[in-house]
């Protein structure tokens, strides 16, 4: 028999387009247009009511970028239409683009009520189903004259308000009322699901080709000039072919309704309230239509916004939630990202997020929802034990660059063995259209055939909102038994997430260590500045509360700021969106990040001032955020001063002296000598470089032979695609030592700290660096002042090191994860750039080196280069400077601090990395003796808070941070009547043991509230 196939196929999709489609609404008539071009930012509707319109005509500009037009829409539903689906269908100028990517629009009733949204595949506003015939319409569309920023990654000035121009962006093209032709779209959506399938069939599929028949007999019925008039029996000739039922092994889908909503990226946090409102609308209003409808929607952020900015809207989410056609998911205040957040802040993205879906909507969340995050921390599977979660979810490992994951549901395991039920979707999407195409994918690439027989499918239009659409739906419904297709079924991840565990979880594969995503790596890096906001304010939080903790333990006049710390956290914590703190947002973004991070230290400041005053000092005292005690030089108002405080305390400053070795700096023929009896630190008169770094305690050099110390680095930074998100392994074959000082000079000499300064200059930019050594210290500081004015480079700072490693170890949320420096596997070489969070740790047996910063995450470390292989090189990634989608990414000042520490342990690394971002403080305050105190350097506490239900008792949150089994005592520094451990969220789980001496796991967290006697 001839193929003829092709020509079907073509007559098929030339009478789609032409014909059927245009024939879905049978009549149209013009809706009166009248606008008010709205001043500056975003107005509410009950100004919008109130405003003066003028006349407007389709085709006219308008628009321009960021701004808001309201347009008022009337007119009045034809007599002869009663009885008729009638749809006000709008469309104000809607590009090819996506989605949320472009003009975008609420509308509200005449009374100020939100409708719904609108968007380019989802245009229509109800009207009457069935229309009465005669009824008045009176709308107004609140239009959003968003700009599209992301094209081809070219530089653009349209990613902030401030220089994006006033040229309007888009020309209104229509606003009707229209009737729907319900039996010409229904014949669309049975053309359409059948092509779909058929096309992913294989070709000796005898089921293919009964599909291509029956579509072929359905076209010699459709009369092309009659559409409405032959459309049912055209459906007719398909309802054999849509009725025939899937075989009992087909593969199983759980579908459920999703709106991947980026709380900010290539828009400002102010438009994502009003883009969660268009698609929360869109989604309550179509759960009216269509019950079956579940709708799984994450980032209790989103949820608060349209609580506090759109009540009608929030009323219906609520009764969706009551209903079950919405399911609240994720767990987290943001879908944050999950490498960069410090452990307190991870966990209180579960434990914010999980206290508002419980509070304000009476739901426990069960899983982690992060689709769309830049790889995975190890520390999770804990966290999301501690917090009541059940399951994770993940999307993004589907971008990998160079290896495939080799599971799609798994149990996934943490550094400290806890494991969480794991699904990575294998429809390698979380913006599903129910297409044919992404059903077959998902079945196709499903790795768990034969032990698991079900995925997942998170479905709607997303990144810029707009959610699943009625045409989806429709699409689910034809899909739910059909021959060649899995089975589909709308239903809650809950669902999906219970039976795939009864399934396959006993069998299920394991997965140990990191969830490390082989792409996106440069955000790291990107934009410092935020990464700077984020680190500092994570310290200060830490800060905040305990200092606040030993106030009202001290003063009952004393009122903890409850209110504060929570709306602070909360803007932390949406600071860390998987698109802000990575740095791939647009230009205003970042700017408005970096005041919002001004604003939050300078609040935290005062609440630590206001804490420190009620504890009632006379003269000025040394204050020590961190666990541990400290020997150290600190600044006084005096000059420097050698001091010894113990951790979680405080001691007045005259009785804080140490006795420490002292540090002398001398010129000698090898350069500038640094020394303090522990370290002897030679640099470079000439190029300012670490020639020698010897630990005069160990005997030995730390620098591998010939190599130079915090040696910058700059390299071409071209990645082919994504911009700010990506460092491209090729950047690494073209660098240029950056060797020329303009001046090295010392500028401190002892006795307690000495330093040399050293000035480069090189194209437009500027490096002044202080390398700094004090008395008793092992740690070799690195204070950079840059103002950085280069254009997609990156640069590095690196550290030859005369230490064999077989793996580095570097500091994640609540422990440390280990990687090789070596590329003996493609996963392996996939880790070309890596994150650690305060200190990074390379050793062999017996002797360690650790790099410090204060706000820097990526790193790499290779084998040295040299023939013999003995030494390794530890590099951080310290700025970039790409040009989408901000093209001024962080051009301008930048002030941070890293250092090196020779001859250390993880237990030092972890000390010392706390020292350098918790700064010691001056302040008048009484003695204070540890708040609490474990007395292990193996058991770290990371908070000390009140207990969030106002009663008093102190949370304190600590974690084994060495990787060992570890035993400690826990001191309290106030009377105890007993303890408990808890969850996250603060909720009891079992007695703590009476004498609180306390059994560590390796890494493992324990939360405990000390009830006051």
């Amino acid at each position: 028999m001839h193929d003829d196939r092709h020509l079907v196929e073509g007559r098929l999709e030339r009478a789609v387009r032409q014909f059927v489609r245009p024939a879905q609404y049978a009549a149209r008539v013009p809706l009166t247009l009248t606008a008010w071009h709205a001043p500056g930012e975003p107005r509410p509707v009950s100004e919008a009511l109130r405003a003066a319109y003028e006349p407007f005509a389709p085709g006219t500009a308008w628009g321009s970028p960021w701004s808001t037009t309201w347009f008022r829409l009337r007119g009045t539903v034809p007599d002869g239409w009663a009885g008729r689906r009638v749809e006000a269908v709008i469309d104000p100028g809607f590009t090819g683009d996506g989605p949320g990517f472009q003009a975008e629009g609420l509308v509200y009733d005449a009374g100020g009520v939100p409708l719904k949204g609108i968007h380019p595949q989802n245009r229509h506003i109800p009207v009457g189903a069935p229309a009465h015939g005669g009824e008045p319409v009176d709308l107004l569309l609140e239009a959003a004259a968003n700009p599209a920023v992301l094209r081809d990654f070219r530089p653009t000035r349209l990613g902030d308000v401030l220089t994006a121009g006033d040229r309007p962006l888009y020309r209104f093209a229509s606003a009707e009322l229209a009737v729907l032709d319900e039996e010409v779209w229904h014949l669309l959506l049975d053309i359409e699901v059948l092509d779909e399938l058929m096309r992913e069939l294989p070709a000796d599929r005898s089921r293919r080709h009964e599909i291509l028949r029956a579509l072929e007999d359905m076209l010699d019925v459709l009369d092309l000039h009659d559409v409405s008039g032959t459309a049912t029996a055209a459906r007719a000739r398909l309802a054999d072919a849509l009725a025939r039922p899937a075989p009992a092994s087909a593969h199983r889908i759980s579908a459920t309704g999703h709106a991947h909503i980026d709380s900010a990226w290539l828009w400002p946090l102010r438009e994502t309230v009003r883009k969660a409102s268009r698609t929360f609308a869109n989604v309550t209003a179509l759960a009216e239509e269509y019950p079956e409808l579940v709708f799984a929607c994450s980032q209790a952020q989103q949820y608060a916004w349209v609580r506090d900015h759109q009540p009608h809207i929030w009323q219906r989410i609520k009764k969706a939630v009551q209903q079950g056609t919405w399911a609240p998911v994720g767990s987290m205040w943001v879908e944050s990202d999950a490498n960069m957040p410090g452990g307190e802040a991870l966990a209180r993205q579960l434990v914010h997020g999980k206290r508002f879906f419980a509070e304000e909507l009476g739901v426990e969340t069960e899983e982690i929802w992060l689709p769309d995050s830049f790889g995975y921390t190890a520390a999770f599977p804990q966290l999301a034990k501690l917090a009541g979660v059940r399951w994770f979810l993940t999307q993004k490992l589907s971008w990998n660059q160079s290896n495939r994951m080799p599971h799609h549901t798994f149990w996934w395991e943490g550094i400290d063995g806890t494991r969480v039920f794991t699904h990575f979707p294998p429809v390698d999407t979380y913006n599903s259209r129910i297409h044919g195409r992404e059903l077959a994918r998902a079945e196709r690439n499903f790795a768990d055939k034969g032990r698991a027989t079900r995925s997942l499918v998170p479905f709607g239009w997303g990144d810029g909102g707009g959610g699943p659409t009625r045409e989806m739906l429709e699409k689910a419904r034809r899909v739910r038994d059909l021959e060649g297709s899995p089975r589909v079924t709308v239903e809650k991840p809950a669902a999906f997430f219970a039976a795939a565990e009864e399934e396959y979880g006993e069998q299920a594969p394991v997965w140990s260590g990191e969830l490390y995503l082989e792409l996106h790596r440069a955000t790291y890096t990107t934009q410092a500045k935020t990464k700077q906001g984020n680190r500092r304010s994570e310290h200060l939080l830490r800060e905040t509360e305990l200092w606040a903790t030993a106030a009202a333990l001290r003063s009952p006049a004393y009122r903890y700021p409850y209110e504060d710390l929570d709306r602070i956290w909360k803007t932390v914590l949406l600071h860390q969106f998987h698109d802000i703190l990575p740095g791939s947002s647009i230009a205003w973004v970042h700017r408005e990040a970096r005041d919002t991070y001004a604003r939050v230290r300078e609040e935290l400041q005062e609440l630590i001032a206001d804490a420190v005053a009620a504890l009632d000092g006379s003269g000025p005292a040394v204050l020590n955020a961190s666990p541990y005690a400290r020997e150290e030089v600190v600044e006084t108002d005096g000059g420097l001063a050698a001091v010894r405080v113990p951790p979680l305390g405080a001691v007045p400053l005259d009785a804080a002296t140490a006795d420490m070795r002292e540090v002398a700096v001398r010129r000698a023929d090898e350069g500038i000598v640094l020394d303090n009896g522990l370290l002897r630190v030679v640099v470079d008169a000439a190029d300012g470089t670490l020639t020698s770094v010897r630990d005069l305690d160990a005997g030995r050099e730390v620098l591998a032979p010939g190599a130079r110390g915090n040696l910058l680095q700059l390299h071409p930074d071209h990645p082919n695609q994504w911009d700010a998100w990506d460092i491209d392994r090729h950047y690494r074959r073209t660098r240029t030592d950056l060797t020329a000082a303009a001046s090295v000079e010392p500028v401190a000499d002892g006795p307690l700290r000495a330093a040399v300064r050293v000035v480069r200059t090189f194209h437009a930019s500027r490096i002044t660096q202080e390398i700094g050594l004090a008395a008793g210290s092992r740690r070799v500081d690195i204070t950079t002042d840059i103002d950085w004015q280069e254009s997609e480079k990156v640069l590095k700072a690196a550290f030859p090191l005369d230490v064999h490693a077989e793996r580095s170890s570097a500091e994640i949320q609540f422990g440390h994860v280990h990687r090789p420096p070596h590329t003996n596997t493609g996963w392996d070489a996939a880790r070309f750039e890596i994150c650690a969070h305060r200190w990074l740790r390379v050793a062999e047996p017996g002797y360690g080196v650790a790099v410090l910063n204060d706000s820097t995450y990526g790193h790499d470390v290779t084998r040295a280069p040299h023939p013999d292989g003995l030494g390794t090189t530890v590099r951080l990634t310290l700025l970039r400077a790409p040009h989408c989608p901000d093209p001024e990414t962080d051009l301008g000042r930048h002030r941070f601090r890293y250092a090196l520490l020779p001859g250390c342990s993880t237990a030092d690394a972890v000390r010392e990395g706390l020292a350098l971002n918790l700064p010691l403080r001056i302040a008048p305050a009484p003695e204070l003796a540890p708040l609490v105190d474990t007395g292990n350097p193996a058991v770290t506490v990371e908070s000390v808070k009140l207990a969030e239900d106002r009663g008093g008792d102190v949370i304190v949150r600590l974690y084994e941070s060495c990787g060992t089994r570890a035993r400690a005592t826990l001191r309290a520094g106030f009377p105890v009547a007993r303890a408990l451990v808890t969850d996250l969220l603060e909720r009891p789980l079992h007695e703590a043991p009476r004498d609180l001496v306390l059994d560590l796991r390796p890494f493992q967290i324990l939360t405990l509230r000390l009830v006051r006697a």
